[in-house]
């Protein structure tokens, strides 16, 4: 043993549990996880008027379900309009449920130093879709969705991993915003409806 160095080891009074709690959280897991949903009803998927579009979120952290690791929305693109556009970490899913239109790819590189520094490359890709299509986002690709139906709104449904959040890698940017964003808006079933006709949103 380095005895040298006891002047700074035997320092700090303080006691804490720490491995207590890990253990006392590992045996609660069971019971707290009984209390969690297994089934998330729609009228308890909240809706969002969020920058990135109009969202119905069907899994999510904040909502007190089984999930531990996937979050979900569904997003409404109304008749002619469009998603937010930003980026991510976390490698993403869509599946498009009706509609057609398109989505603009930004690739990204990444110098790793003593923080991540994100390049965003000039090259935009375009990636057509339709009702049945399964979009592929890549990690930290800039993207957008673009509802090129000027009658008909489209529906997608995304998913992403939030595991890179809790290891503290959630670098979610916002480029731009949908044009159907209002932060005044309280959604409501009519609100939405008058969303999907096209009453509402794009300016």
């Amino acid at each position: 043993m380095a005895w040298g160095e006891t002047g700074a080891w035997l320092e700090g009074k303080g006691n804490e549990r720490l491995y207590q709690r890990l253990l006392d959280d590992a045996q609660d897991a069971a019971s707290r996880n009984s209390r969690r949903k297994k089934i998330i009803t729609p009228d308890e998927m909240p809706w969002e008027m969020s920058r990135q579009g109009l969202l119905k979120h069907l899994i999510n952290e904040n909502m007190n379900t089984r999930m531990e690791t996937v979050d979900a929305y569904m997003q409404i693109l109304p008749p002619g309009s469009r998603s937010g556009k930003h980026r991510h970490l976390a490698e993403e899913c869509v599946y498009v449920i009706e509609g057609c239109g398109y989505d603009l790819h930004q690739d990204s590189d990444v110098e790793i130093g003593d923080t991540f520094e994100w390049h965003i490359q000039p090259e935009v890709k375009r990636y057509d879709w339709e009702a049945g299509d399964v979009i592929y986002i890549p990690p930290n690709t800039v993207h957008q969705h673009f509802n090129a139906d000027p009658s008909k709104p489209a529906r997608l449904i995304s998913s992403t991993n939030r595991i890179f959040k809790q290891i503290g890698l959630n670098t979610l940017e916002q480029m731009e915003d949908s044009p159907d964003f209002d932060p005044s808006v309280v959604l409501n079933e009519e609100i939405v409806r008058e969303y999907l006709r096209g009453l509402r949103g794009k300016k």
